[in-house]
């Protein structure tokens, strides 16, 4: 009989042995999985605020580039009333505008291709704006004209613009494309999708802020 109440009392301390570490168990992995949630609330949500800022200040780098497309506009508008003769110079720049004009990039595919494509429109309607500017040089009275200066005053502005926008939306990728890349941050970019963005790229004589002379 004594034996008997042995084992008993044995096969009690085995399975109350066994029901402690299964509980230990589920604790542990209910731990680990709330820490897990945690980090990735926590980076997830830090992924996407910086995703957002870059996407933000991307539009606010075309915002000014639209904003300069239709000062040329107005420009050519001023300049055909005194150089009537310049057709094809004024076509080409009516050209190059709407061609840099219908030129959009979603943030999503801000990759190295698409960006030197809008750049590449964008240079081709400076490039027409300047040969204009020569043009412009034979008109000493359009020179002259309190309208035209105001457009001279406001395109210079807006090149400044655009020159210190280009240089905040890299510095504000870059933040973005840090983040994606280190660890543990790279296992959450990956697993949710997030890519890096490319960066404007430096051109000759970029380090200086354009000038538009007149």
């Amino acid at each position: 009989m004594e034996e008997l109440q042995n084992k008993y009392d044995k096969n009690l301390k085995t399975k109350g042995t066994g029901c402690l570490g299964a509980t230990l168990l589920i604790i542990i992995i209910g731990i680990f999985l709330i820490i897990i949630s945690i980090f990735t609330y926590s980076y997830y949500n830090g992924l996407v605020t910086r995703e957002e800022k870059v996407n933000a200040q991307w539009a606010q780098v075309e915002n000014l580039y639209q904003r300069r497309a239709d000062l040329i506009n107005n420009l050519v508008s001023t300049v055909k009333g005194y150089a009537t003769h310049e057709k094809t110079t004024l076509t080409a720049v009516t050209e190059a505008r709407s061609k840099a004009s219908s030129m959009t990039i979603s943030p999503e595919n801000l990759n190295d291709e698409t960006i030197q494509k809008f750049e590449q429109v964008q240079g081709e309607l400076t490039s027409s704006l300047q040969r204009l500017m020569v043009v412009v040089e034979q008109y000493p009275n359009l020179k002259a004209n309190q309208g035209f200066l105001q457009l001279q005053s406001q395109l210079e502005q807006i090149e400044n613009g655009i020159a210190d926008q280009r240089n905040l939306f890299n510095e504000i990728a870059r933040d973005y494309n840090i983040a994606i890349r280190k660890f543990p941050r790279n296992l959450f970019a990956v697993m949710f999708g997030f890519k890096s963005k490319s960066y404007f790229k430096a051109t000759p004589g970029a380090d200086k802020v354009p000038v538009v002379k007149f």
